[in-house]
């Protein structure tokens, strides 16, 4: 499975990596924020992306939005310290397919992954 992994955060792309390659993702491309994400999608064509909302250039709302916007239904899994409620809800509104809030456990990641990939699955 290929997953785009989207973050602003050398940091926190590496630390995500490291979860993805112990749960058995190793094909994994990297993108600083929503525009390299948007120059990589295509070529990368992965089956699942981890979206950071806070980074510069374009936030991952935006990323989501424009990616959506393009009619594609590959899902995303907003990986962010927005908690807020209305955050949440705005963010599924934009076509986020699951939500998890940093910090987390790899359990929890691993856990969103599957709810995720599951439900995209049964959707399509």
């Amino acid at each position: 499975m290929k997953i785009l992994l989207v973050d602003d955060s050398k940091t926190m792309r590496n630390i995500l990596k490291g979860i993805l390659n112990q749960m058995g993702y190793t094909d994994i491309e990297v993108a600083c924020d929503g525009l390299d994400a948007l120059s990589k999608v295509v070529g990368f064509a992965p089956d699942l992306m981890l979206v950071d909302w806070n980074m510069p250039n374009m936030d991952g709302l935006a990323f989501v939005k424009a990616y959506r916007a393009k009619g594609s239904k590959i899902p995303i899994l907003m990986v962010t310290t927005e908690a807020e409620k209305s955050r949440v809800i705005e963010a599924i509104k934009a076509g986020v397919n699951n939500y998890v809030v940093k910090p987390f456990t790899p359990d929890v990641l691993q856990q969103r992954i599957e709810e995720t990939l599951s439900k995209s699955s049964a959707a399509a």
